[in-house]
Parts: structure tokens; C-alpha cells; sequence
């Protein structure tokens, strides 16, 4: 898809974004397909204009690594909203 997007707009020159969703859980899946857009698309959509993420549980797992990061320790999967 990165792929894709990055040949259209070397053809058209009309960037498209791409939103990721689904099966996105964690911070490291996250920094994963940061990479690789960086790697294939370019920094140019490392930009929330043309790269986002649709992944509620994903907001879960960022909530539960910035609290450790600010306490030390880490919380439950209660700390935060399962729904």
C-alpha cells in the first residue's frame, strides 16, 4: 500500500494518505510501521496529513507506556479503558 501511494503521487503528483487500522496493539507494532513508512513512502508521510493510525487498543498500550515512563512502574490493563 506504502508502495502504491508513494508511485501514484511520483505519477500524478497528488499524495494520498493512508490510515492503518486493525491488529495494531502495541507501541512496538506502532515504532514498526513508523519505520517502514519512513523506509518506503519517505519522511514526507511521517505526517499525520498523510499517516495515521486507527487503532483504539493502540491508545491503551501508549496511555500504559507513558505512566511508566513518568512513574517507574508499570500499571494493569485496568489503568485504562478496555472499550
Amino acid at each position: 500500500m506504502l508502495e502504491a501511494v508513494r508511485d501514484f503521487e511520483a505519477a500524478t503528483g497528488d499524495a494520498r494518505g493512508v490510515k492503518l487500522a486493525g491488529g495494531i496493539r502495541s507501541s512496538k507494532d506502532a515504532v514498526r510501521y513508523l519505520v517502514m513508512v519512513n523506509e518506503v513512502a519517505g519522511e514526507r508521510w511521517l505526517d499525520p496529513a498523510l499517516f495515521r493510525f486507527g487503532a483504539s487498543s493502540l491508545l491503551n498500550d501508549l496511555l500504559l507506556q507513558r505512566h511508566k515512563l513518568a512513574t517507574g512502574a508499570y500499571d494493569g490493563a485496568d489503568y485504562v479503558t478496555v472499550d
